[in-house]
């Protein structure tokens, strides 16, 4: 058996079902640790989770999930490379504010001896300033509202996000961190736009026989 995680906006949970029960066979729903959890005809299982690590206790049905997991909450997103960061306050799946910005970070060299520590100091430089200026930008957008935000959804360079969460003036966004992580390139408008789509999803881990055989005959949509 398998496993894999994949991210499903709300909107398109219910969909995401009835495929899985057309490759899997007829499914049997249930609500287990704050979570819906699918299970297949032919034992495979997906395990769904509301965004921003709400936990979800209603009844094993998908509409009802995908309804509690549509609801509009209040966070912060911060993505952060050595090329650049994004910083957003969100509403659901809409901005409220954001800054995207881009920081000139050298390369590695080949260079060695002297060269190459030069060259290192002056990229570890870079890197701090890139950090500092992402730290500025969360502190104005996001220290301001945490307050309201129900979350802060994270990604990029994992030590890249520590570095800038290490500004004491942030501690208690950071606090705020919930899954997922998510793997992003430098951080770019378009980027950004997809972030706030994906961290807002619900997070659905199927566990499957990837070699097994796919059932035919008569399958029912999840009830």
């Amino acid at each position: 058996m398998a496993s894999r995680t994949v991210l499903v906006p709300p909107a398109r949970v219910q969909r995401w079902l009835e495929n899985f029960a057309s490759r899997h066979g007829r499914t049997d729903l249930r609500v287990g640790d704050g979570r819906l959890v699918v299970s297949g005809q032919d034992g495979a299982v997906a395990t769904l989770a509301r965004p921003f690590g709400r936990r979800y206790d209603g009844p094993a049905e998908a509409p009802a999930f995908a309804e509690m997991a549509r609801a509009p909450y209040d966070w912060g997103l911060l993505l952060v490379r050595k090329g650049g960061f994004a910083v957003a306050t969100v509403h659901g799946t809409g901005l409220r504010s954001s800054k995207v910005g881009q920081r000139h970070v050298q390369g590695r060299t080949k260079a060695g001896g002297q060269s190459q520590q030069r060259f290192a100091r002056r990229r570890d430089n870079q890197a701090r300033q890139a950090y500092e200026a992402a730290a500025e930008h969360a502190h104005r957008l996001l220290v301001a509202e945490a307050s309201s935000l129900s979350a802060l959804v994270c990604g990029g360079d994992r030590q890249a996000v520590e570095q800038v969460l290490a500004d004491r003036r942030l501690s208690g966004v950071a606090a705020l961190r919930v899954d997922p992580w998510l793997a992003v390139p430098d951080p770019r408008r378009a980027v950004l736009e997809q972030a706030v789509v994906d961290g807002s999803s619900v997070s659905v881990t199927v566990t499957e026989d990837v070699e097994g055989p796919v059932l035919s005959g008569p399958t029912s949509s999840p009830r």
